[in-house]
């Protein structure tokens, strides 16, 4: 009988398959409705399943074991095949940031480039690549990051995520917003507080990224997220600071494309 595959993005909120289902995921919630949802997102008719998963990190990637503390605290210490029920071995594991990067390179065509990027949304997560193989820490997490660097009176996060933009703009508008969409749209319809808002993520990321892509002998950056879906707002100080490094959009599926380097003959192991 034929192996199903199945691949998955595994968010705080939904799970992304591959088929094209979104299967949402409390990532807050039991250890049992979070099984619950694992076992949704992996299901097929009939048939033994392999399964490629990108997800954020604290996490072991090569074991399958969930070591978040912030979301899916109630797995921690759980491997995903215990969750669903897979057998050990039946599932493969990458960094979603990696998986991106990894994803990216092969459907641009960067294998011979030194590629850096950043993901922006609810956090902000960073990853590169030299001569197109992703570079990796032990635990197989990113070799580098940025979320955590001191910016201002505390951390880039604090001002290039989601969270950032909406505080940001509770500070310079008095008033709240749903969404850092919301106050995006707001930006696009020419309201100022909210294009200062977005200028100000990328005088930020100016600020921090010229010497890191310099250091790591960076020729080219790519965004993604869903901050990044609104870069037009924020990338000007961002490509006046890099002085020509070309930035591009992550193209659409490249987590996927990303995930299925797992199954590649000669994977990077990423």
């Amino acid at each position: 009988m034929a192996t199903s595959r199945i691949l998955l993005d595994v968010g705080g909120t939904f799970i992304k398959c591959s088929d094209g289902r979104q299967v949402p995921v409390p990532s807050g919630g039991t250890a049992g409705s979070i099984a619950d949802a694992l076992k949704e997102a992996i299901f097929v008719r009939e048939g033994p399943v392999e399964v490629g998963v990108a997800i954020p990190g604290p996490f072991d990637f090569r074991e399958g074991i969930f070591l978040m503390k912030h979301k899916f605290a109630s797995v921690y210490g759980m491997s995903f095949c215990e969750l669903t029920g897979l057998p050990v071995g039946s599932a493969r594991f990458i960094h979603d940031v990696n998986a991106v990067l990894e994803g990216s390179i092969a459907m641009l065509g960067l294998q011979d480039r030194n590629v850096a990027l950043v993901t922006i949304g609810t956090g902000l997560g960073f990853s590169y690549s030299v001569k197109g193989k992703v570079q990796c820490g032990p635990m197989l997490s990113p070799a580098r990051s940025l979320y955590n660097l001191p910016y201002g009176d505390g951390i880039l996060e604090d001002v290039v995520s989601a969270r950032g933009i909406m505080d940001a703009y509770a500070h310079r508008s008095g008033v709240g917003a749903e969404s850092a969409y919301d106050v995006a749209k707001r930006a696009y319809s020419g309201e100022i507080e909210a294009q200062e808002v977005y200028n100000g993520v990328g005088e930020a990321l100016a600020d921090v990224l010229p010497g890191i892509l310099d250091e790591l002998g960076i020729d080219m950056l790519l965004m993604a997220g869903q901050i990044a879906k609104s870069m037009n707002l924020f990338d000007r100080p961002i490509r006046n600071a890099l002085e020509g490094i070309p930035i591009e959009r992550a193209p659409e599926g490249a987590v996927f494309k990303g995930i299925e380097s797992l199954f590649a003959p000669a994977s990077s192991g990423s």
